[in-house]
């Protein structure tokens, strides 16, 4: 079959890279620059690694997803940890641990770690937020400092994640063509379609527009040898800044004596960041839900949309990867 594939995240790599293996001749369009979606990385002028998009940290425990990565990368090991930096200066484990409840009370866990990032991460207050996205950072009554503490697998592609798409798209029955948006009716010239554009956007926002939160990240590269003890840490107070990573302090991310380079980010509503999805928002009572299926309840015999803004879902990297695979065992069974 001649099948188009729009975008060229892991969603758009996976379906087509199965695909290609097993025949089929697969065009992936991409309206950005570049391939990887929201994991690109690159060196800058100090060889240090940067995600263009925010840091992107594997953790699965899903044995299938990492047998199939591991076909196009090799992995170096690593363990995320995330402090968090109190008004006073102070550094605590994030997530929140028994030190950190020690150190700030318990009483104040809430209204220090949890109300005002999520009022600058989803623009809603606590209460209005799906409790699915807050217990994905859940209290401990222990000593751990693991971000992800429970995930077997915790790695980062040795050679960076760009170099992982590179391997994945590298097939003779695979086209790649970058700078090429989606355009009305390119379909039509293929048997099958996935598509990982927004839902809506596709069909020209007939039944609402899905909300989205985006992220602007402002770069600095400052001429010390180092700023910060963990790659991550996130900001407690009420300015509009949720977190800073130091490039450097990721394995095999650069290893310069007299530069580190720094990124922060600053959540804002999509439509205030050049219409950059990156969070679909999972609002408690689900009317933002309601509106994605009428949408699915649109989509063509001849298309499946894929990710998280084909999906409006909210997923990991891995989850991301196990959705694809699954989506394309369900169409070579079909065909």
């Amino acid at each position: 079959m001649n099948i188009l594939i729009i975008g060229a995240g892991f969603s758009g790599a996976v379906i087509a890279r199965e695909l290609a293996d097993q025949g089929h001749k697969i065009t992936v369009i991409e309206k950005r620059n570049h391939i990887g979606g929201n994991t690109y990385d690159f060196l800058n002028e100090h060889g240090i690694r940067q995600h263009l998009y925010g840091p992107h940290l594997f953790h699965t425990s899903n044995q299938e997803v990492v047998d199939w990565l591991s076909r196009f990368t090799e992995w170096t090991p690593y363990f995320h940890k995330v402090k968090a930096m109190l008004s006073s200066g102070q550094l605590v484990t994030l997530p929140v641990n028994q030190e950190t409840i020690e150190i700030v009370g318990e009483k104040n866990i809430l209204d220090i770690f949890f109300r005002p990032y999520s009022k600058k991460m989803w623009g809603l207050n606590l209460e209005e937020i799906d409790a699915e996205i807050l217990n994905r950072v859940p209290i401990r009554n222990d000593q751990n400092e693991l971000y992800f503490p429970d995930d077997k697998f915790q790695a980062l592609p040795s050679k960076g994640y760009t170099n992982l798409f590179v391997n994945i798209f590298d097939h003779p029955q695979i086209k790649v063509l970058l700078n090429k948006p989606y355009t009305n009716g390119i379909e039509a010239a293929f048997d099958f379609t996935f598509n990982s554009m927004p839902i809506d956007e596709f069909f020209d926002y007939s039944c609402g527009v899905l909300p989205y939160r985006s992220i602007k990240f402002h770069n600095y590269t400052l001429p010390i040898p180092r700023l910060f003890p963990v790659s991550v840490v996130n900001f407690t107070h009420s300015e509009p800044y949720t977190r800073v990573t130091e490039w450097k302090n990721l394995p095999n991310h650069g290893d310069s004596q007299s530069h580190t380079s720094l990124t922060i980010e600053e959540p804002c509503d999509f439509t205030e960041n050049n219409y950059e999805r990156y969070y679909p928002v999972k609002d408690v009572l689900g009317a933002n839900r309601k509106i994605y299926k009428l949408y699915e309840g649109l989509v063509p015999h001849n298309m499946e949309f894929i990710g998280r803004c084909g999906l409006y879902a909210y997923m990991d990297m891995h989850q991301a990867i196990n959705s694809a695979l699954k989506i394309v065992k369900r169409f070579l069974e079909r065909n």
